[in-house]
C-alpha cells in the first residue's frame, strides 16, 4: 500500500533548499526571453549594416564596392529597425507573463530606446549635411554605437545583469577605439567586434541559461 503525500516524512532542510532552487531556476528560465532572440538580431544588424558602410566608405575614402551613397545608411537603419521589431516582440511576449514593477521597468526601458534613437536621428539629420561625408558618417555611426553601449550598461545596472553591463562596456570601448582610428576603420571595427560581440554574448547567455 502506497503512502499518501501527507504521510511521507518531511524532506531534510538541504533537500528542501535544493528543491526550491530548482523550482526558482525553472521559473526564471520560463519567464526570461531567449537571449539569442534578443542579441542575435542586433549582432547581425551591426555585422551587415556596418559591413556595408565599410565596403562603400572605406579608409581614406576608398570605395571597395561601388554603390549609391544612400545605400549604407539605409541598410544600417533598416536592419536596426528590423532587429528592434524582433526584440520588441520577444520582450512583449515575455512581459505578458510578468506583472508589477518588473513589467513596468521593461516597458519603460524599451520606450527609452525608442525615444533616444528618434531624438538622436532628428538632431543629426539637421546637422549632418553641414559636414563632409566621412565625418557625417562617423557622427551617425559613432553616436548610434555610443547610445547603444550606454543603454546596455544602464539595462545591466537596472536588472543587475553583469553580462549585459559588460557587453555595453565592451561596445563603448570598441566604439571609442574605432572613432580614434578614424572613419572607414570605425565601421569595420564595429561590424566585427561589436556585431560579433553581440552574437557571442547571445550564445554565452543562452548556454548559461541552459545550465
Amino acid at each position: 500500500m502506497e503512502a499518501r503525500d501527507d504521510e511521507l516524512p518531511p524532506l531534510d532542510p538541504a533537500e528542501s533548499l535544493r528543491l526550491i532552487a530548482r523550482e526558482q531556476a525553472t521559473t526564471a528560465r520560463r519567464l526570461t526571453p531567449d537571449p539569442r532572440l534578443l542579441l542575435w538580431p542586433w549582432g547581425l544588424a551591426w555585422l551587415i549594416g556596418f559591413g556595408v558602410f565599410f565596403l562603400r566608405f572605406g579608409p581614406d575614402e576608398r570605395v571597395l564596392v561601388d554603390m549609391p551613397d544612400w545605400v549604407p545608411l539605409t541598410v544600417l537603419l533598416g536592419s536596426m529597425m528590423l532587429a528592434g521589431i524582433i526584440t520588441g516582440i520577444v520582450g512583449a511576449r515575455a512581459a505578458r507573463q510578468v506583472s508589477g514593477p518588473s513589467s513596468r521597468q521593461g516597458a519603460m526601458y524599451g520606450f527609452t530606446w525608442s525615444v533616444a534613437f528618434i531624438g538622436m536621428a532628428t538632431l543629426f539629420s539637421r546637422i549632418s549635411d553641414l559636414l563632409p561625408v566621412p565625418e557625417a558618417n562617423l557622427l551617425w555611426a559613432g553616436a548610434m554605437v555610443a547610445l547603444t553601449g550606454a543603454l546596455h550598461m544602464a539595462g545591466g545596472a537596472v536588472w543587475n545583469d553583469r553580462l549585459l553591463f559588460v557587453l555595453g562596456l565592451s561596445i563603448s570601448v570598441v566604439n571609442v577605439v574605432g572613432i580614434i582610428i578614424g572613419a572607414g576603420w570605425h565601421a569595420l571595427i564595429v561590424a566585427v567586434l561589436g556585431g560579433g560581440g553581440m552574437l557571442l554574448a547571445g550564445l554565452v547567455s543562452w548556454l548559461r541559461m541552459a545550465r
